[in-house]
């Protein structure tokens, strides 16, 4: 059973070859920087596209994100607190998800900059809107792909106790995708020759795929 809230960490019994540190989240880690992000990691990016009903364009990169279903592809973003694409996707029913690549890591940080909401993230990243499939909003034009989205469902993500956790998760189905023809080749996505960055730990740590790390490992059945 877990210890009754408030209840200090306890000591767990040693796994194989394994000198554990151990903690219970609700009553703290007792490290300098809390290890949840760099465990689950690293993680793909969220680079949401979104404009509100009024048109005005909002670009923002998400760390929780990834894809939940191939058929029909069902992508998600978590919103903590209730932020512009968030807002935006309630209003018009549309985000944009774009790839975010090495060469685009320093645009898509400056997307990241807390800003009014009257503030196009396009033109504060140096960007190009492109019109998507739906004509807004627009997807990110350097973006080598990119997915219109129609939003399905908004999760309120709550806690063991049902209470609000403050995050909610905004799921929607990719009705377009447009990918760059340099990356595929034979009919197969080139995954490490698009060059991807994924989020780490920390509040700076991000990682890219190199040929080193590729392996192959086919499934037993």
């Amino acid at each position: 059973m877990p210890p009754a809230d408030g209840a200090a960490s306890v000591a767990r019994p040693a796994g194989k070859g394994h000198d554990f540190h151990c903690y219970d989240p609700a009553v703290g880690h007792g490290l300098r920087h809390n290890p949840m992000q760099a465990i689950i990691a690293p993680r793909p990016i969220g680079w949401i596209s979104s404009a509100s009903a009024a048109g005005v364009n909002n670009l923002a990169p998400y760390s929780f994100f990834n894809m939940f279903r191939a058929t029909p592809p069902l992508i998600g973003f978590s919103s903590g607190g209730r932020k512009d694409s968030l807002r935006n996707a309630e209003e018009t029913g549309r985000f944009v998800w774009n790839l975010a690549t090495r060469s685009l890591a320093t645009a898509m940080n400056l997307s990241s900059a807390v800003v009014p909401h009257e503030v196009d993230e396009f033109a504060l990243a140096g960007l190009t809107p492109m019109p998507s499939s739906f004509g807004s909003p627009p997807c990110v034009a350097e973006a080598p792909v990119s997915f219109d989205c129609v939003l399905t469902q908004i999760v309120d993500l709550r806690d063991r106790h049902g209470q609000p956790s403050g995050s909610h998760l905004v799921i929607g189905e990719a009705v377009h995708v447009r990918i760059a023809r340099t990356l595929i080749a034979d009919g197969v996505y080139d995954t490490l020759a698009s060059d991807p960055i994924l989020r780490g730990g920390g509040t700076a740590d991000y990682f890219h795929l190199t040929p080193d790390g590729h392996f192959r490992m086919e499934r037993p059945d």
